[in-house]
């Protein structure tokens, strides 16, 4: 997935109908889970509206509300991604009717990248469900709050535990995977510095761009549901660390 979208990404912003530019640079985030953790991989992309040449060794600018056409970069993605499937031998596995269907491809301007940037943060390091969002494990069954896309009303649903372990699982990435990768001229083995890129942006624009100041509010403290004293953080103990009961058996 990452292949196919960095690969389609820097395909459009070749071309010079679009951008121009044979070096763009952005960064890709795997996220795998819905709401209801179910399976669903996707990779969500932060783009800098534009890309660097090295032609004319220039700085060209993407339109302010467009940066590549998302109907040819679904069609291109989807292409990609087949011969990624084929190389690593699972096109067998992936049922036929999928490479029938058209793909989509969601791009939206943001403005100033902070927005997008607090929204993808989270999923960089939480995992797939949160211990709040659990209401209860009875019956060997766990029931769980969701919200659907788009709504801000809260859903339960229960599945067995099994199934609810299995889901879970899904979203455990092998150690050493690295889920947040960067393209282009973000890339640490990029040979064009960053420091060049932003002074031809600022040359592009005709005027020195402010760097914008981003505001990190305060995390509010933690109150003990009991006494309604505020709880002070001391250390945490991870499961491998606990010390079994004598009496457990």
């Amino acid at each position: 997935m990452f292949k196919a979208s960095s690969d389609a990404l820097k395909k459009l912003a070749l071309d010079e109908r679009f951008i121009g530019g044979d070096v763009p640079g952005f960064l890709g985030v795997l996220h795998t889970w819905g709401n209801q953790v179910q399976y669903h991989p996707h990779v969500h992309c932060i783009v800098p509206g534009g890309a660097f040449s090295t032609q004319d060794g220039k700085w060209h600018p993407s339109r302010i509300d467009f940066f590549v056409p998302v109907r040819a970069l679904s069609k291109i993605y989807k292409a990609k991604f087949r011969d990624e499937i084929r190389k690593a031998g699972l096109y067998k596995q992936v049922p036929k009717q999928a490479w029938e269907i058209d793909w989509n491809v969601n791009s939206q301007p943001v403005g100033a990248a902070e927005q997008s940037i607090k929204y993808l943060a989270p999923y960089v390091f939480k995992v797939a469900i949160t211990d709040h969002r659990i209401i209860s494990v009875t019956d060997g069954n766990v029931t769980f709050r969701y919200r659907k896309s788009g709504s801000r009303r809260f859903r339960t649903m229960t599945v067995d535990a099994m199934e609810f372990i299995r889901r879970f699982l899904h979203h455990v990435l092998p150690s050493g995977f690295m889920k947040v990768r960067y393209y282009g001229f973000m890339s640490p083995n990029s040979s064009v510095p960053l420091e060049k890129i932003r002074a031809l942006i600022e040359l592009s624009f005709a005027f020195e761009i402010e760097p914008v100041e981003l505001e990190i509010p305060k995390p509010e403290p933690l109150y003990c549901p009991i006494c309604g004293g505020v709880l002070k953080y001391l250390y945490s103990i991870l499961p491998y660390q606990m010390v079994p009961r004598k009496d457990s058996g």
